[in-house]
């Protein structure tokens, strides 16, 4: 054994393996404990990073035998642990190739409540959790703190928007069901729809070294009419190429690394 009591899980039955399952597969249930889930040694890793609390520990037998895993458990002697079968590991595992260590972490408190001045993304509708992880490690890595989600986004903190972001969600300010509208009444910078008609200019063209406010819409509708009417103005990606638009995520990534080169220069 490689640290103290490491409590060892045989049966689907346990209410240890039925809250695990809830947590990987309800966003109901992640609300409704204030729970979520991290997958992997790398997400567990950016968690003690950012100084982000672990609730529990979770590992599979496979899991246990690996190098790396076994090095963090030993780290994290003082965080409770239960061992699984590998077949519970799998059941209660959020992705479909498990990686073998699962943490329990809280859901973070909403932001504190303040005037908006800084760059930031608003997020409307993106459903697709892949997609807004990728659009959140985007903004961490560009340097956008603060990301507005209205009500018909995936959950910035599920398991496969986690797996997604890798770490990202630990650097951003995030807040979920958002009134845009009021958050972005008296906001002091210019506020972009990407894509909105032909009156919109090129994003090479545009100044983008004061604070910007970008709302992105799903990946099939757009923008919705309430956010899309937000905006001082539109801007396009420029495409030479034989396609008609872009998936959300890579937008977002040129728009704010088009801004990040501005501000460089």
């Amino acid at each position: 054994m490689l640290r103290g009591a490491v409590k060892r899980i045989t049966s689907r039955a346990n209410p240890e393996v039925k809250r695990l399952h809830a947590l990987a597969t309800s966003a109901r249930e992640r609300r409704a404990l204030q729970l979520t889930l991290l997958d992997g040694v790398h997400l567990v890793q950016a968690a003690l990073d950012a100084n982000w609390p672990l609730r529990e520990l979770v590992v599979s037998e496979i899991g246990l035998a690996r190098g790396e895993i076994a090095q963090l458990l030993q780290r994290l002697a003082h965080v409770p642990c239960v061992q699984l079968t590998d077949a519970l590991f799998a059941h209660v595992s959020p992705v479909d190739t498990p990686s073998g260590l699962l943490a329990v972490i809280d859901l973070p408190a909403p932001p504190a409540p303040g005037p908006l001045t800084e760059s930031m993304l608003v997020l409307d509708g993106v459903q697709d959790a892949g997609n807004l992880g990728s659009i959140l490690r985007t903004a961490a890595a560009a340097g956008v703190r603060d990301v507005l989600l209205t009500a018909g986004c995936a959950q910035a903190w599920s398991p496969r928007a986690l797996r997604a972001g890798m770490g990202g969600q630990f650097l951003l300010r995030i807040r979920e069901q958002a009134d845009v509208a009021a958050l972005l009444q008296h906001y002091p910078g210019a506020i972009l729809a990407t894509g909105l008609h032909a009156q919109s200019r090129s994003v090479y063209e545009l100044d983008l070294r004061g604070p910007t406010a970008w709302l992105f819409g799903a990946e099939g509708r757009g923008l919705s009419p309430e956010v899309a009417a937000l905006a001082s103005a539109g801007v396009i990606i420029p495409m030479p190429g034989a396609v008609e638009s872009l998936n959300v995520a890579a937008a977002a990534a040129v728009c704010l690394f088009e801004q990040a080169r501005q501000r460089r220069h």
